[in-house]
């Protein structure tokens, strides 16, 4: 936000010093990042007076150059040597003194120097308006006022603009310091109390009777939608002649960074800037049926605007249209190219608003406008000022640029809006702040801003908020007021903290998520955060069905809350593959987002991606690519790390993922892995193959032992290993040999492992024969062949009865 020093002491009852008034801004939460000097003219004319040319005669050395003296009021003229052709004896005209520095446009600045010129001494420089950035023009010296005094400073009969502006870091929620009366009410407030007084109260301008027109122009409204649009006033002015605006209006606007276009705009802009509320002015005569109609259009329906760009609208943009039902200007946002005023406009509507924040941000940001209005507007404006920012535009244009009032305002405002009230207590103010407020200062300090009290006891009050905070809802709130207004670093340290050290519950969640963490970390992976807001065109229908839609979506593309981390995390690796960075290990701790049957549930996941080589190619080993196994691996790892061991593997038909598997503990999916589909993977232009696991980390935290302790003592007893060789059909997969090995109730099986694969025509059509080794173990003795063969002989009879299995000898 950018505050003009000069413009905001307009509404001040003191004038406090630029640096002063940058410490108050700070003190009460307008942070000021940077306080700098303005100056319309480089340099401000410093050291430059006005001199009377004496003499003019020929350079004897020089045909193009004069020798000239010139009375500059102190003491003995000074002979200069002048280039222009223009310089006649009995000019007034500009000099820079020896001493004195010139800021030519365009140019370095220039000190003056006594120097000789082609043998001839010069004492200075008669300037051109260029030389000292006063315009453009090279033709020649300026020639002034015949009546100026020579002596006289040129800064005093120029007057160039001169002001400090500040750049303000202000928060999203404090659109009441989005113009110059809001801060000089904060600045006030904070005076206030101070000198624990009312007196300073900001000096609002005065808002003067509008002439009247001979002939009246009545423009009627109506409000279709008002939702979107609470309230609209707008009045008719007749006789305007647009053109440029006077200085001290284009020196206002010009200070802050907004260039001036014409009176009427200017206007516009400067009631915004002073007030907070934005305005439109219509070319009445494009006023068909001379009526204003706020409603929304159908979709696809084209609009021009300003910018001469085809826009389609949305059938949830508001829109400003005539009689006609035509679309003149997106409500709040930007006006149309055929509606505008122009050079040759003589009358105008002039309109004052209120509309919704959620449907103008969301209007701004699908067609790319982020305009002005549009900043405050979904933010929130002022509903109580809509009026009276009207009138003050009003005012200026009849008296800028000879308007005269061609009807009476035009206030529709259907459902007049009650303003919050909040209740909180002293007390709660005291413990919240950390500091010991008496109840006259917070009241003091409530009623300098605006608040009314509705009522009061010996433990708290009831205020009724202002329209001009739409943010203030809770007494947290008020306390936020309190404080800033008192002066956030009034706040006291204590030179003690107590605090009660506290149990957390087991498992310790994040010390899990800490140990995961550093495991992949010191694996080679790196760990990414993407954001929780995504695209919904990369989700079929049926997906969409049940995601969570943004209501204020922060542009098109980030609309809906991720119901996959699948495809924030190809975003991520398509930007690295986009900038030959290929070899990716990422993950990720997230969440994602769906809608229930009563309000919403998140969940909590660990994701892995991997994509390219596995390690880098070095003279002892050649690089491969990752794959499902190498992804695999990292998975049973962490599964391990947590103190899982008993997994059940079973293909799944995951969305995105071809092929893709789930690993179940205790029957619950806690993980999904596999490669992403070709079709997902092209959504992102990935053009090689990405490895994908996701795991319900809610469900991992609920499955885990009640206690951080996964280590046991190291078995006394030797672990005995038995072999098997099973021929099986080419269908059955390992995980059901394993799913049928642990169908075997038997304590002593430790671990089922496959160590070979063998396929050949001996073995019979469409058979393939598995290599299974299995680890049994007591811990508390030795085990026996007995023992261990009759766990054996019931998993041969299993495999044999489940998978019509043939142990080969």
């Amino acid at each position: 936000m950018t505050i003009s020093y000069n413009w905001l002491c307009d509404y001040l009852p003191v004038k406090p010093t630029p640096e002063e008034l940058s410490t108050i801004l700070t003190r009460i939460g307008l942070e000021v990042e940077s306080l700098e000097k303005f100056e319309a003219v480089k340099g401000s004319l410093a050291g430059l007076v006005i001199g009377e040319v004496l003499t003019a005669e020929k350079h004897p050395n020089a045909d193009k150059l004069r020798l000239t003296t010139v009375n500059t009021g102190n003491g003995d003229p000074l002979h200069i040597v002048c280039g222009a052709p223009n310089v006649a004896v009995g000019q007034k005209v500009v000099v820079a003194p020896i001493g004195a520095t010139i800021y030519p446009i365009g140019g370095e600045p220039l000190t003056m120097k006594k120097a000789k010129i082609r043998g001839e001494e010069s004492q200075g420089m008669i300037c051109a308006e260029d030389e000292i950035g006063l315009g453009t023009s090279h033709d020649g010296i300026m020639v002034l006022d015949a009546g100026l005094q020579p002596g006289t400073p040129a800064s005093e009969v120029f007057k160039p603009a001169k002001d400090y502006i500040y750049e303000i870091g202000l928060t999203p929620n404090r659109m009441d310091a989005m113009s110059h009366i809001g801060v000089a009410k904060d600045v006030c407030a904070f005076l206030n109390n101070i000198e624990h007084t009312h007196k300073y109260q900001v000096q609002l301008p005065e808002i003067k009777a509008l002439p009247q027109a001979a002939t009246p122009l009545s423009i009627s409204v109506t409000i279709d939608n008002t939702d979107a649009c609470p309230r609209y006033s707008g009045i008719s002015i007749t006789g305007v002649q647009v053109g440029p605006s006077p200085e001290w209006l284009k020196t206002r606007l010009s200070t802050i960074g907004v260039r001036p276009i014409n009176n009427i705009v200017d206007i516009t802009n400067f009631v915004l800037h002073e007030t907070g509320q934005p305005l439109h002015a219509f070319d009445a005569t494009a006023i068909k049926g001379n009526a204003v109609v706020v409603k929304n259009l159908p979709a696809g329906t084209p609009f021009v605007t300003l910018d001469e760009k085809e826009r389609k609208l949305d059938a949830s943009d508001l829109m400003i249209c005539n009689g006609a039902g035509e679309g003149m200007c997106i409500a709040g946002v930007f006006g149309g190219l055929h509606s505008g005023v122009s050079d040759t406009t003589q009358s105008i509507f002039l309109e004052s608003a209120f509309f919704s924040a959620g449907g103008i941000r969301t209007t701004s940001f699908r067609h790319g406008l982020r305009t002005d209005a549009a900043s405050r507007f979904e933010k929130g404006v002022d509903i109580s000022n809509v009026v009276l920012a009207l009138q003050r535009a009003a005012a200026l244009i009849c008296e800028l640029a000879g308007g005269k009032a061609a009807s009476g305002i035009v206030d529709v405002y259907p459902s007049v809006k009650v303003k919050t009230q909040v209740e909180t207590t002293y007390s709660y103010i005291r413990k919240l702040s950390g500091s010991h407020y008496p109840a006259d200062k917070i009241k003091n300090i409530l009623r300098s801003l605006g608040f009314d009290i509705l009522s009061e006891s010996t433990e708290g009050f009831r205020v009724a908020v202002p329209f001009s905070k739409p943010d203030i809802s809770l007494p947290a709130d008020l306390v936020e007021e309190v404080m800033r207004i008192d002066g956030l670093d009034n706040i006291e340290i204590p030179s003690k903290i107590s605090i009660s050290p506290a149990l957390s519950g087991q498992p310790d969640a994040e010390r899990v998520k800490e140990k995961i963490a550093d495991y992949l970390a010191g694996n080679g992976f790196n760990e990414i955060f993407t954001n929780s807001i995504t695209n919904s065109k990369y989700y079929t229908p049926e997906v969409l069905e049940h995601t969570v839609k943004m209501m204020n979506s922060l542009t098109v593309e980030l609309d809906i809350m991720r119901p996959s981390m699948l495809e924030t995390g190809l975003e991520s690796i398509a930007h690295n593959l986009n900038r030959k960075n290929e070899d990716l290990l990422f993950f990720e701790f997230g969440k994602t987002y769906r809608v229930l049957e009563k309000g919403y549930g998140e969940n909590n996941h660990l994701v892995l991606y991997l994509t390219g080589k596995k390690t880098a190619e070095t003279w002892m080993h050649k690089s491969s690519p990752v794959d499902f196994y190498f992804l695999k691996g990292f998975v049973i790892n962490i599964l391990q790390q947590l103190g899982y061991k008993q997994l059940t593997w079973a293909e799944s038909a995951e969305p995105g993922l071809q092929p893709s598997w789930e690993i179940k503990i205790k029957n619950q999916v806690v993980v999904t892995l596999g490669g992403v589909a070709t079709a997902k993977l092209k959504q992102f232009d990935i053009r090689q193959p990405v490895w994908y696991a996701t795991f319900n980390w809610d469900k991992i935290l609920g499955l885990l032992q009640k206690s951080d302790n996964f280590y046991k003592e190291i078995p006394r007893f030797p672990a005995v290993r038995r072999d098997l060789a099973l021929v099986l059909d080419k269908q059955v997969q390992f995980a059901s040999v394993e799913t049928a090995a642990r169908s075997v109730k038997s304590g002593l099986l430790q671990q089922v492992n496959l160590f070979d694969v063998f396929e050949s025509e001996k073995l019979g059509a469409n058979k393939k024969s598995y290599a299974v080794s299995f680890t049994f173990l007591d811990p508390q003795k030795t085990l026996t062949d007995k023992e261990i063969d009759s766990v054996m002989e019931k998993l041969i009879k299993t495999f044999e009865t489940q998978l019509q299995a043939e142990i080969r000898k």
